[in-house]
């Protein structure tokens, strides 16, 4: 029996999910280290039951790293090579289909930021008919894809097109500097992310081990109230805990409230959804976001697990090679 791997290369992690059901993401800054990402590959690709190929997408191409976003898909495609020997590699692009290493290296920009598509055209299967709408809030963007009768009907396919759209909106539950919420009422530099509200509103868990902020000290509440005081232009010991955590909260509103002016620009154009399908590690936001919508409401967290749904682009993106059937449902 064969089996699928599916690997999604962010700019900031690394997402694998198998065709078994296992999952997993691990932070990886791309733009940092772009020649530790073959190693990093074929270690997350380790643990995993035996597979024979691997279906890829991708996102880590638009990493300032690269100097265009064809050498990102290129320099992508090569780790992918020299991380798995071997293993046959196919790569989904932004026109719903997939691909081979040759092909893709020889056309890259279709390749480019199509990791949505592929999630979109699995979560269709939960939703087969009427309108509905795709909310996959990650830790650095959040997607916004219209369906119709299961079928993805996005109004744009690449990200320059998608955010006029809407349906990429650049803010998620972990990467997004707080200064790109705050506006004018605070400090504009690059003290604090919304890691660290969540982490303050106790809605995301602490991490001893996780240096990936905006400081470099632990991701734990106690260095979050610390960073959210420099965005107060104070710090952990002038700045009491209940004005950061007013200032947290103030963010969080913030962040909603972009992503439901973007969800109702979707609408407006397509048609209020009658069903949503929610994934990715912000969940916990869309679920706030939609707290008064009254049609189905599906959960990858809950369908796939949280360690799945997390990996959901990669997951999808497994799922849909194995499957192969084309966003207009073609074989």
């Amino acid at each position: 029996m064969t089996a699928t791997l599916g690997l999604d290369v962010g700019g900031a992690n690394l997402k694998a999910a198998h065709a078994d059901g296992t999952a997993r993401s691990i932070p990886f800054p791309l733009w940092k280290r772009p020649g530790d990402l073959a190693a990093a590959l074929r270690q997350l690709a380790v643990g995993y039951a035996p597979f024979d190929r691997v279906a890829v997408t991708m996102t880590g191409e638009l990493c300032d790293c690269f100097a265009t976003f064809r050498e990102g898909v290129l320099h992508i495609l090569d780790a992918v090579t020299a991380a798995l020997p071997g293993v046959p590699a196919f790569v989904w692009r932004t026109d719903g289909r997939f691909v081979d290493l040759a092909t893709a290296r020889a056309d890259p920009r279709p390749c480019a930021a199509a990791n949505w598509l592929a999630l979109a055209t699995v979560a269709g299967r939960f939703t087969p008919q009427g309108p509905a709408l795709v909310v996959d809030i990650g830790s650095t963007t959040t997607d916004l894809v219209p369906l119709l009768d299961g079928v993805p009907i996005p109004a744009a396919r690449t990200d320059p097109d998608r955010l006029k759209a809407g349906e990429l909106v650049y803010t998620g539950v972990r990467r997004t500097p707080a200064c790109a919420l705050l506006g004018t009422g605070g400090a504009a530099e690059f003290f604090a992310t919304t890691h660290d509200v969540y982490l303050l509103l106790e809605r995301l868990p602490e991490g001893a081990g996780d240096t990936d902020t905006a400081d470099g000290r632990p991701a734990t509440r106690e260095h979050a109230h610390g960073r959210l005081a420099r965005m107060l232009c104070g710090d952990a010991e002038t700045v009491t805990r209940t004005a950061t955590h007013a200032l947290a909260k103030r963010l969080a509103l913030v962040q909603r409230q972009a992503i439901d002016r973007a969800a109702r620009r979707v609408a407006g154009r397509c048609g209020a959804p009658a069903a949503l399908v929610l994934a990715g590690a912000g969940e916990f936001v869309a679920r706030e976001v939609f707290a008064d919508f009254r049609g189905p409401l599906v959960s990858l967290a809950e369908r796939w697990g949280p360690a799945r749904s997390a990996a959901a682009c990669a997951a999808a993106v497994g799922e849909l090679w194995d499957n192969r059937v084309s966003p207009r449902g073609e074989r």
